[in-house]
């Protein structure tokens, strides 16, 4: 599908890679991956055409469609939600006019017999063929499927764009390149603005719907479930893998070994010859002997050794003053936009030195009561920090808020203090941007660049309290491993807003989950968080708010109540009761809304196939067989009938789990 062939890109005549030759075939999926500023986002736009290489070719088909998602993009703020994601269908819009243009033709036309005429019917059938293949009358149902598995709500759909952060108008963008179904997808670090729950959805879909992915992205679980080759961007040279991440990681350990073998052998074979050459030279009896010797050691070819680099990110966070026992204290405290509820009712006490996690969906609060324990916004409730806490607070957009005017050296400089002014350039180091590196301008930074030099803002100062909002957006994986391990060996407490599963997995001991203007929280790591949730969703499906909010009022006034535990057991016995009451109602309803459900799908497929009926007598008829308009209502009308009966399907074996259920 596409071809690379001896590529090579240079910046200031320095080479990022070169003789780069790789295929991207049909349902490849492909992670790139090497170190922040390897060249991954370069080559991505190389391969859509926004960037020319030195030297080198790439040959796309001509029909082959190529969908880009950028880092950053420009976004329009004139339209809603829902108008800017129509865009995608602009040819299947085009193609519904030209459509209609040519039945207005067919319909006015009386020469039926002309050679003209039946062309026109030919073309129209191709062109309505094509147009069915699309998918194009559905679009509106696949644009809000699409858009409600990234999080959108149907309310949302309808809103302006510039009510949105920049996140989710990133998201807007993804969907609208989902929706266009390219033949090869290149997207550039698409779960930075995702939540775990869209991550999942848009692993799904990847992995189903797509059909070539080319993806830079430093989620190691997203690129194992999604990716099946590995190219890997190191020192110059792209290696090309057809092994999914984790087993590419282990190929790699085990092909420098393999070399390093060779390579041992090959240069005790070749000093054994030396010695031979040297020892026999001038002795005439071995003449022959040694230029043998001598001609097989001149066609030897040297093996190679891959090159690793092996430069990293040495990040340790400073000795810290002992803060009081809980640095946080949060007692019914709330935040409310307007008539938006954030969150209400939050309490939650942190203790010294415990790694906690802020998980949530976008939007639900997560940032909000961050800024709310950072005393930025006012809110309801109280909030306690604890004694002699010191914060160390790394914002979401932390990285987009350095000066691009100034180089990495000044960056630094300006913020620094005291005798920490003499250690810049080895703390620059530490980081990677050693030598030449500390004289970039930030402009020219890549992301994971930019990230890294805003953390090493945070390091300027001792702290107990470490808050980090996305604190993995754009680093590569070994500098997440780095700051995980550092994280790890910190002395203080940290909160930690990430949707990076792997990065939190062995990193928190405690979860709190935002949702529905709710905090919940969970004892245990992220995985053991995500296999609750999903028993409790199993358990907990249909239950109304309302009923919902009681049964949690009551079970949160048991288990805050200090009366000794033989005292409780009758209370939690009748919440067990009570909870279990409400199931059985809530099952008992839905099983009403599913009968009644399959008994209007039942009722739509009778009309509909009364109504097929009607049209196989028009198609029986002459003028009904060569009538356009009747051949495609019927075809509609059958894909209806089709759809209409697996939904029925559906229903009727979700009744009968459901009735099952209840006895």
């Amino acid at each position: 599908m596409i071809s690379v062939d001896n590529l090579k890109v240079e910046f200031s005549t320095k080479p990022l890679f070169q003789d780069a030759s790789f295929v991207v075939n049909d349902h490849d999926r492909i992670a790139l991956v090497g170190k922040n500023g390897a060249g991954k986002s370069t080559l991505l736009k190389i391969l859509c055409g926004l960037q020319q290489p030195t030297a080198g070719t790439i040959a796309i088909p001509k029909d082959t469609v190529v969908g880009y998602l950028p880092q950053v993009m420009k976004l329009s703020d004139d339209t809603t939600v829902r108008e800017e994601t129509r865009k995608a269908f602009a040819n299947q819009t085009k193609l519904k006019e030209q459509l209609e243009r040519m039945n207005r033709q067919l319909s006015e036309r009386t020469d039926y017999e002309s050679d003209d005429y039946m062309q026109l019917v030919q073309r129209y059938t191709e062109e309505h063929e094509r147009y069915l293949l699309l998918g194009a009358d559905n679009y509106e149902a696949e644009m809000e499927r699409t858009l409600s598995g990234l999080g959108f709500t149907r309310s949302d759909l309808d809103r302006p764009t510039k009510e949105f952060s920049g996140g989710w108008r990133m998201r807007i963008e993804l969907a609208k390149i989902l929706l266009q179904k390219p033949d090869v997808l290149l997207l550039d670090e698409p779960t930075n603005h995702l939540d775990i729950d869209s991550i999942q959805w848009l692993e799904q879909f990847l992995a189903q719907s797509a059909k070539a992915v080319v993806l830079v992205s430093h989620d190691r679980a997203f690129i194992n479930n999604v990716t099946n080759r590995t190219l890997e961007i190191s020192c110059g040279r792209i290696v090309d893998y057809k092994v999914k991440y984790d087993e590419y990681v282990k190929l790699r350990a085990e092909r420098r070994e393999q070399q390093i073998r060779a390579y041992e052998n090959q240069q005790k074979e070749m000093a054994d010859m030396r010695a031979f050459i040297e020892r026999f030279r001038y002795q005439a009896t071995k003449a022959v002997q040694v230029q043998q010797k001598i001609k097989q050691l001149e066609k030897i070819v040297p093996i190679e050794i891959d090159e690793i680099d092996n430069r990293a990110m040495h990040l340790k966070f400073p000795p810290c003053l002992r803060s009081g026992d809980y640095p946080v204290i949060c007692d019914e405290v709330a935040k409310a936009y307007g008539e938006h509820q954030v969150f209400a009712g939050v309490n939650l006490t942190i203790k010294r030195g415990e790694k906690v996690a802020f998980i949530g969906k976008n939007g639900e609060g997560k940032t909000t009561l961050v800024k709310c324990i950072m005393d930025e916004i006012p809110f309801d409730g109280q909030l306690k920090i604890g004694h002699n806490v010191q914060i160390g607070y790394f914002a979401q957009n932390q990285a987009q808020l350095l000066d691009e005017t100034l180089t990495v050296h000044q960056t630094i400089d300006y913020v620094a203090k005291g005798d920490i002014r003499l250690r810049i350039n080895d703390i620059l180091g530490a980081f990677m941007f050693g030598g030449e590196a500390a004289d970039k301008k930030v402009k020219v930074l890549s992301g994971g660049e930019r990230s890294r030099l805003a953390m090493i803002k945070l390091l300027l100062e001792p702290v107990n309290l470490l808050i980090l909002d996305e604190p993995t957006n754009h680093l590569d994986m070994a500098s997440k491993d780095v700051l995980k391990e550092a994280i790890l060996a910190f002395d203080g407490t940290a909160i930690i807003v990430s949707h990076d599963r792997e990065f939190l997995d062995g990193l928190v001991t405690k979860v709190y989950e935002f949702g529905g203007g709710q905090v919940r929280e969970h004892l245990g790591g992220i995985y053991d968080f995500l296999r609750s949730r999903k028993i409790e969703d199993l358990n907990e499906l249909g239950i109304s708010k309302s009923e919902e909010h009681v049964a949690r009022s009551e079970n949160n006034a048991v288990t805050q109540r200090t009366e000794p535990e033989a005292n409780l057991a009758p209370q939690n016995e009748a919440i067990s009761n009570k909870l279990s009451y409400l199931d059985r109602k809530e099952q008992q309803r839905k099983v009403k809304r599913t009968e009644k459900a399959v008994k209007e799908c039942e009722e739509r497929i009778m009309k509909l196939e009364a109504r097929q009926k009607e049209l196989d007598d028009i198609l029986c008829t002459p003028e009904g067989a060569c009538d356009m308009k009747v051949v495609s209502e019927y075809t509609e009308l059958k894909k209806t009938i089709d759809q209409e009966t697996e939904r029925w399907g559906q229903l009727a074996e979700e009744l009968e789990t459901l009735q099952a259920q209840l006895v």
